[in-house]
């Protein structure tokens, strides 16, 4: 399997208020609203996705608790060549990972 890049992270917080307010005002991110509702911080390609603890949205991670994160990768392979390689390795898949656009050249 090839990863590519990161597509966004998700931090599960305690207050997405306070934690909008850290990340814009210390360290300048921006706070932009996706989907139903959903609240995110942007830099440069970059993108965190914020849950708040007893609220998140799905998927989420097992047992989400404040200062836990899931990670959310690009791969260059297809979904069957990945969850192959997963089980492959004696991972259980919980959730099947998720087909994104095909990019040119793949």
């Amino acid at each position: 399997m090839n990863v590519n890049r990161l597509d966004h992270l998700v931090l599960t917080v305690a207050s997405i208020d306070v934690t909008v307010d850290f990340y814009t005002r210390v360290l300048g991110m921006e706070a932009i609203t996706f989907g139903a509702g959903r609240t995110a911080l942007r830099f440069g390609t970059s993108k965190i996705n914020l849950h708040e603890a007893g609220k998140e949205f799905e998927p989420k991670a097992l047992r989400p608790t404040p200062g836990s994160a899931d990670i959310c990768l690009i791969v260059d392979d297809d979904i069957a060549t990945v969850i192959a390689e997963l089980t492959g390795a004696g991972i259980t898949i919980e959730e099947a990972p998720l087909p994104g656009p095909v990019r040119p050249g793949q």
